[in-house]
């Protein structure tokens, strides 16, 4: 330090000084004799160098120190100018100790100012000041980043660790888990001092819980549809006990790996899953075959009963309209027992004769046309009517064949009359 405060003052302190331990026999401060007599060779006077860097210092600084070697005034004036060039450098040394507690804090972490080696505050981020060195110091801690804590394997999932991810199911089943947990810092005092080995602490809350979460349910459950709900649990689980203990970790993620039976029993457990497969397989079949069947066979019941319904509706209907109408006609009836018969007889030949084939019998006349065809006579009739567009067939003498024996017949109430009598 003197060595770079006397370069910045102009003074050479060097062995090729032709002043250096040249000093006379009568006066060893005097660097040389003017008479250029014998000089000793020794080592150099430290008084005499500092009295030349006060000098020096003190003219640098404007003050005045006195000309003579040896008188009082000269010597008060040395005096006064080494208290005032110490005072300078140690306000120099001073103001770049404290120069040095200034520092700088990212964004996304936080300080810890220590003092004397204890916790004192956190600092945020940006420029901040701390009492320097050895009072206090600081360290950064970073509180964005995702920090991920394996169990069971080591960066990947073919490198297991039997003795972490091994775990014993509720129905006393071993099975395989391999997951990681992912976390960041939320209170970085607590994370610094509540905590010797941080990440180890918080490797085995994880392995705890997820051994309390897999222990508490079924093999079946933790390997097919029950996975997201034991990361869920396992992350609550994970952050109470973090909490309990004043970590300052936020867990943020847990994500199964891999889970699966030990591999010693992998082929027999692949077969017991391809027969329950099978065996759901079977029942969704059996389930589909129910649900297009049975639709089916209820829309049928119902259509038959709703037709059984109808029937029944159309022939109370019937037979109570043909009450009301035989109520009527025996009303009727007693008025006039002969016109109603005839009716009644008239009406019966012609729901009869409707749908039969009509043959009439002249046997009082004896005619020998005793057949005559009245329903092809009508459906040729029919036919006839229907071709207009064609030229017309002559069909009259058919017809005029069939008119003598009609002539004859005899008239219907002289059949009603002849009926009454037999």
């Amino acid at each position: 330090m003197l060595e770079t405060i006397s370069k910045k003052l102009g003074i050479k302190f060097s062995l090729n000084d032709p002043r250096w331990g040249r000093g006379s026999k009568d006066n060893p401060d005097e660097g040389s004799r003017p008479d250029g007599g014998r000089q000793n060779d020794g080592p150099p006077d430290l008084d005499q160098m500092w009295r030349d860097f006060n000098q020096r210092l003190n003219r640098l600084l404007g003050g005045r120190g006195g000309r003579g070697d040896g008188g009082s005034g000269g010597g008060t004036g040395n005096s006064r100018g080494a208290g005032i060039s110490a005072s300078v450098v140690g306000a120099v040394i001073l103001f770049l100790w404290l120069v040095s507690g200034f520092f700088i804090i990212q964004e996304g972490q936080t300080g810890i100012v220590l003092t004397f080696g204890k916790y004192s505050h956190s600092a945020q981020p940006g420029f901040n000041w701390r009492w320097p060195y050895p009072i206090q110091s600081h360290e950064a801690v970073n509180l964005s980043q995702v920090r991920t804590v394996e169990v069971g394997y080591r960066s990947n999932v073919r490198n297991k660790l039997a003795r972490e991810s091994l775990m014993l199911t509720d129905d006393e089943n071993i099975i395989d888990i391999q997951f990681a947990a992912q976390y960041r810092l939320k209170d970085a005092s607590d994370w610094m001092f509540n905590n010797r080995d941080q990440e180890e602490t918080v490797k085995q809350v994880a392995e705890t819980a997820i051994r309390e979460v897999v222990g508490k349910a079924k093999m079946d459950f933790v390997l097919y549809e029950g996975r997201e709900k034991v990361a869920f649990d396992t992350s609550a689980l994970m952050q109470q006990i973090l909490d309990r203990y004043k970590t300052g970790v936020l867990v943020t993620n847990v994500t199964m790996q891999a889970v699966q039976p030990p591999e010693q029993v992998q082929a027999s457990f692949d077969d017991a899953v391809k027969a329950g497969q099978d065996r759901e397989r079977q029942k969704n079949e059996g389930q589909a075959y129910a649900n297009d069947v049975v639709p089916k066979a209820r829309g049928a019941a119902s259509r038959l009963l709703q037709e059984s319904e109808g029937y029944r509706a159309r022939v109370t209907a019937n037979a109570e309209g043909e009450a009301a109408r035989f109520s009527k006609v025996l009303v009727e009836y007693q008025k006039a027992p002969g016109v109603m018969r005839d009716r009644m007889y008239i009406d019966a030949m012609q729901q009869i004769f409707s749908s039969t084939t009509k043959v009439m019998v002249d046997t009082k006349s004896n005619n020998s046309m005793i057949y005559l065809p009245l329903d092809k006579l009508i459906a040729q009739t029919a036919a006839e009517s229907s071709a207009a567009a064609t030229p017309a067939q002559p069909a009259a003498p058919v017809l005029n064949e069939a008119v003598p024996p009609v002539e004859t017949r005899p008239a219907p109430r002289d059949r009603t009359r002849d009926r009454e009598t037999r």
